[in-house]
Formats: C-alpha cells, sequence, structure tokens
C-alpha cells in the first residue's frame, strides 16, 4: 500500500471519528442499568439454586465487558465530545470493571503507538517472544515464558493477577495525575465494595462479584489476545515497522454473532479501531462497511480463532505464529547451519 492509498484510507476512516450524544447515552442506558439489575437477581436466587446464581452472574460479566468497552472509548476520548466528561464516566466506569482509568489511558495509548513493533513490546500488550529470542534464553527463562504462555495461566491466572495486582499499583515512572487516580479508584473499590460485604454478606458478594469479575477479566484478555495473535499477523521491526500495516493486517475483524458484538461493543472489528482509535464503539461496525480496503482485514469466527491457542512464538523471517514444537524443529535445522546468525534478538521480558 503506498503512501496515497494510506493517507486516503485513514482519511476515510476518520469521518466516522464523530461521537453521538444520543448513541452514547442509550448506550449507558441500555448497559449499566441491566448489569446492576443482573447482580441483584444473581443475589436474590442465592436462596434458589447456586447454579441459577453463577449463570445470572455470567450474563453480567457480559455487561461489565460492554462497560468496559465504553471505559476503552472514554481513554481514546471517543466516548463523549468533552474531555472533562470522557475522564469522569471513564473514571466511574474504570471504578466498576477495576481499572483505573489513567493508569491504563497511558498504557493503551503506548500499545496502539507500537503495536505489531518487535522493537517496542513491553508496555500494554501480551509478552510475545520470536524464536531467535526463544533460542537465546536461559533455560529459566524459556520455562518461564512457557508458564506465561499456557492457556489455564493467561486465561486463567493472568485476569486475577490484572485485576488484583497489576491495576492496583502504580507505574515506576507514573505522573502524579495517573498517581492519584489510581489511588482513588482504589479507594473507591474498597469502599463501594465495603458497603456491599456488609448489605449482602462477604460469601454472597464473594460468589456473585467473584464470580462477574473474573468471567469478565477472562473474556477481556481473551479479547486481546486473539485480536492480535493469528497465523499471519503482522509484526516488523522499527525500521520496516507502518502504523498502518500494523492496524489492518495486525490486528483481527473478530466475526460474532450479532449477540456477543452486541455484548462486546464492537470491538471485534479491531482493525478498524487500531486504525482510527477516535471512532467510537457504536461506529466502528458502520467504518469497517462502508470502507472497501478493510474487507481485505483477516477475519476469525470463534471457531477458528480457538486455533490461535496453539501459537506461542512469533517467526520473523516467515512472518508467522509458530508452536513451541516448529519452534524447535527450526531450531534444530538452525544449529546444523551454524553460519546463520539470527536476523533479530531483542529479548525482553515483563
Amino acid at each position: 500500500m503506498n503512501k496515497e492509498k494510506t493517507k486516503q484510507l485513514r482519511k476515510s476512516v476518520a469521518a466516522f471519528a464523530k461521537s453521538d450524544l444520543k448513541k452514547s447515552t442509550g448506550q449507558l442506558l441500555n448497559t449499566i442499568p441491566p448489569f446492576l439489575v443482573l447482580w441483584f437477581l444473581a443475589y436474590q436466587s442465592l436462596s434458589v439454586s447456586i447454579w441459577l446464581t453463577l449463570g445470572l452472574a455470567v450474563v453480567a460479566a457480559g455487561f461489565v465487558v460492554r462497560i468496559f468497552i465504553i471505559f476503552h472509548d472514554c481513554t481514546h476520548g471517543s466516548f463523549f465530545k468533552n474531555k472533562k466528561a470522557n475522564d469522569i464516566l471513564g473514571t466511574i466506569t474504570g471504578i466498576i470493571t477495576l481499572f483505573p482509568y489513567e493508569k491504563w489511558k497511558r498504557e493503551h495509548a503506548i500499545h496502539h503507538a507500537s503495536s505489531s513493533n518487535l522493537d517496542k513490546r513491553g508496555v500494554g500488550d501480551i509478552w510475545l517472544m520470536t524464536i531467535d529470542e526463544y533460542k537465546q534464553a536461559s533455560k529459566g527463562q524459556r520455562l518461564w515464558y512457557r508458564f506465561y504462555r499456557n492457556p489455564f495461566v493467561m486465561f486463567g491466572l493472568g485476569p486475577l493477577y490484572l485485576i488484583l495486582i497489576s491495576n492496583r499499583i502504580n507505574r515506576k515512572d507514573a505522573r502524579k495525575k495517573e498517581r492519584l487516580n489510581t489511588y482513588l479508584t482504589n479507594l473507591m473499590i474498597v469502599i463501594a465494595y465495603t458497603l456491599m460485604i456488609a448489605v449482602v454478606g462477604w460469601q454472597a458478594f464473594l460468589i456473585v462479584q467473584g464470580t462477574i469479575m473474573f468471567t469478565a477479566a477472562m473474556l477481556g484478555v481473551w479479547l486481546f489476545y486473539i485480536q492480535h495473535t493469528f497465523e499471519d499477523s503482522y509484526f516488523e521491526e522499527e525500521t520496516e515497522w507502518n502504523y498502518v500495516k500494523a492496524a489492518v493486517e495486525g490486528s483481527s475483524y473478530y466475526k460474532l454473532p450479532r449477540v456477543l458484538q452486541w455484548v462486546t461493543g464492537n470491538i471485534g472489528f479491531h482493525h478498524v479501531h487500531h486504525l482510527a482509535p477516535r471512532v467510537p464503539n457504536y461506529h466502528l461496525e458502520e467504518a469497517h462497511d462502508m470502507t472497501p480496503p478493510l474487507h481485505h482485514a483477516t477475519t476469525i469466527t470463534i471457531r477458528t480463532s480457538l486455533e490461535s491457542l496453539k501459537y506461542k512464538l512469533y517467526d520473523p523471517e516467515n512472518k508467522v505464529f509458530v508452536t513451541f514444537k516448529e519452534a524447535q524443529r527450526r531450531i534444530q535445522i538452525e544449529r546444523k547451519r551454524p553460519n546463520l546468525k539470527p536476523k533479530h534478538i531483542s529479548f525482553e521480558t515483563k
């Protein structure tokens, strides 16, 4: 794609980067009140059936994901036209979803500016090694990486670590505004949870809120993972990296059933979002449909997305994700050709 086509593509999608107060308000009304009602019903159903409670909690978790998408839009300044309104709503929805607004806003901005850049990994993304990096790593580093990329860890322990630990502490280089927002978020969570426990009891709170937040966090991690981890996903070194290619070729179009698309706030149109972050979630589908070049983005479904669980390392030479078994096979082949030098080595850890 030449510079002129790239410029035209960004211009075409930018036309949808306009917030609509009526749509934003409507989204708030059809998301937060239903979540509160479902929480109450899940609590009330404890006297009927624990399974009914867990079922309602899982449905409520879907609404937490949708609330997070609103939070996400606020961090991009796209949900409302007014910056202060975005900041206030972002902080409130951050308290509900357990995400500190200012901290995540900064980390996510870094993610957008460096997504698919092999030389700028480590902030706001999932830990990824290339084959060469894995080859050069110590046995301990390889073991830790394998542990990290294990589905049980990534989608089981990972969500717990994210909402209970990572989101509760500031980055070392956080500025005052970011630090204060994290402190405020944590304080409000403590107050809210203390009051809720006083009203419903800690057992009921743990069952209902624990199930909701863990399920929502797990779904969120899965969505983020699948939107950047597919076989031919785009990754390049800094000298060759291109923002538009990173957006269109390094982010997937996760084609979901209508109900799940609604619950996830159209975030499946991730290629559109990365190309133009200021497009509100309720305009992403339209932007995709009205922009023919975007129809060529990698499309994955629920069934095909499950295949991405096997991808563990990236092969920069062939520009594809590979399994550990495939990587080991290539490493063994390289060892038989000792004169070949790795193309890219810049081992990073989180």
